[in-house]
């Protein structure tokens, strides 16, 4: 008891103490905020109104973002179902679920900016190293959901079936699925949903989407239509995430 006591002072002292040297900036750096307040006032000033002539511009950026989403997405899908059942005790022996989880946590360790911009300089500007950096990147935490999904099922179908000599595929569409559906739709329209927000900053690797159009803007200082395609991006994720919660529901 008294070893667990101490265990908990220490992990908050250390929790303390890393808040503590994170807030304590150099005197320098909070001088150089300081001196930034007027510069940050004329941006926002600059900013309005948004210029309205954009239009055309945010309706290409915005479908490509959509479509980056949408594909990333399917590819992740398409990609998680064999690594959800690889990487769940349930279906498979611990010497293939143990290597399948390490490779999907590896996969989550690594930056979907990273992966954009190494896809970037494999195949060229546009939308197909998002799509590519989306589908691997979602990858890693979709099939950690499906195999979790499988694992958390109630065990006395599976057990039934087993009894009656069924094989893996069989457990899986007819004692399995039926229970795991709905956490898989739920999971899927998550996982969606972070992937759109995900795909609106792709751009400023030149992968494609919106985020080129603000990046754009913004470097060449024309800060009324950076404010343009900044509303248009609220727009969208506040649209898509209202569906995304009307979809749950319908599924949950």
């Amino acid at each position: 008891m008294r070893f667990r006591e101490f265990g908990g002072y220490a992990t908050s002292a250390l929790i303390a103490g890393a808040i503590l040297c994170s807030i304590a900036t150099p005197n320098g750096e909070v001088s150089r905020h300081m001196s930034a307040g007027p510069r940050n006032a004329d941006i926002l000033v600059r900013m309005f109104p948004p210029e309205p002539t954009v239009m055309a511009e945010i309706k290409k950026g915005s479908a490509e973002t959509l479509r980056i989403a949408i594909l990333g997405t399917l590819g992740a899908v398409i990609l998680s179902i064999p690594l959800g059942i690889l990487a769940s005790e349930t279906m498979v022996a611990r010497a293939v679920f143990r290597p399948v989880r390490t490779l999907l946590a590896f996969i989550r360790a690594i930056p979907l900016i990273l992966v954009a911009m190494l896809m970037v300089g494999a195949v060229g500007l546009g939308p197909l190293p998002g799509i590519i950096a989306v589908a691997f990147h979602a990858t890693g935490m979709l099939a950690k959901f499906y195999a979790e999904a499988i694992d958390g099922v109630s065990r006395a179908p599976i057990a039934a079936l087993e009894s009656a000599g069924a094989g893996p595929l069989v457990r899986l569409r007819h004692a399995i699925w039926p229970q795991m559906a709905p956490v898989v739709a739920r999971d899927t329209i998550f996982r969606f949903e972070l992937n759109l927000r995900e795909s609106l900053i792709l751009g400023i690797v030149g992968a494609g989407g919106i985020g080129f159009y603000i990046q754009t803007y913004v470097r060449s200082f024309q800060y009324d239509k950076a404010a343009s395609v900044t509303v248009a991006v609220v727009v969208m994720v506040i649209a898509i995430e209202a569906i995304n919660v009307a979809m749950r529901r319908r599924f949950t």
